[in-house]
């Protein structure tokens, strides 16, 4: 799989993202259960008519965005970050910078989210939060792609929450993917488009450490042309309790997500269970919706 990776990767953009989107079709085609968690959380968020509307689309982006990876990851930083064609909103890092206190960087999964880091890390050195996955081709495809000179991992532990610590105390930035379910006793039951979602509390902590708070995604654009990086202070300043401040970034997830729903990784199973984790009533956490 690594090899097959490594010869994609010469492919244009422009084809990956063709072959990509009939990929996403034949995993729609093929998997009851992608099929099922696809509808649902579209229907969830968007409404019957409005996830009709956009459900074909969803299904070629997603499959996009996994063909996508193995040019992201295993071209050499300079190409990649080349990409990026379009940027709104870099001021935002350059007011972060000046502020010196670190700056915490939000990306949920939509459009080219692993991208950003890598972008990122072109001018700044940053941190990013890990979770190794099961099949060892891919770990050794995810790491080669992020052995940046500027781009380190944290793994999804104790060690590695302390490195996003070290690195905020340093005046750097760290990065994460907040729509991202945590392990049973790392979350807690939130509304995420009305529904309860177990939600990481890790982002929400980090905002005491006086970071700054970016939101930042990736949109995928169309004919294989690049990217268009998108920089978003949170609507709000997310401030409160654990609890409240990890709701408000669901809702600024939400926010994010209702400006491009088609490239949101909707078939990602963002409302399943963990064992020893019961589903709670939800909180009357306030904020947007």
């Amino acid at each position: 799989m690594l090899t097959l990776s490594r010869l994609l990767s010469r492919l244009p953009l422009s084809w990956l993202h063709a072959f990509g989107a009939l990929l996403g079709w034949l995993t729609w085609l093929l998997s009851p259960t992608y099929r099922r968690h696809l509808r649902e959380n579209m229907q969830l968020a968007l409404g019957e008519t409005e996830s009709r509307r956009l459900r074909a689309a969803a299904i070629g982006e997603a499959g996009k965005g996994a063909l996508e990876l193995t040019r992201i990851w295993l071209r050499p930083l300079a190409e990649t970050a080349a990409r990026v064609v379009e940027i709104s909103g870099w001021e935002l890092v350059e007011a972060a910078a000046r502020r010196g206190r670190g700056i915490l960087y939000l990306t949920p999964h939509l459009g080219c989210f692993e991208i950003t880091a890598q972008y990122l890390s072109t001018h700044a050195p940053i941190t990013v939060l890990y979770r190794p996955p099961r099949q060892a081709w891919l770990q050794a495809m995810i790491e080669a792609g992020r052995a940046r000179a500027q781009l380190h991992l944290a793994a999804a532990d104790l060690s590695g929450v302390r490195s996003l610590l070290k690195a905020l105390k340093r005046g750097e930035a760290v990065g994460m993917l907040p729509d991202q379910a945590p392990k049973a006793g790392e979350g807690r039951w939130l509304e995420f488009f009305g529904k309860p979602a177990y939600t990481m509390t890790l982002a929400a902590r980090l905002v005491d450490s006086g970071a700054s708070v970016i939101m930042v995604w990736a949109e995928r654009l169309p004919g294989g042309r690049g990217y268009h990086f998108h920089l978003q202070e949170p609507t709000r300043p997310i401030r409160g309790t654990i609890e409240e401040r990890a709701q408000q970034i669901n809702h600024e997830i939400e926010h994010l997500i209702r400006q491009c729903p088609s490239q949101y990784l909707w078939g990602y199973n963002r409302y399943k269970g963990r064992r020893g984790s019961e589903a709670q009533p939800l909180p009357n956490a306030g904020g947007p919706t």
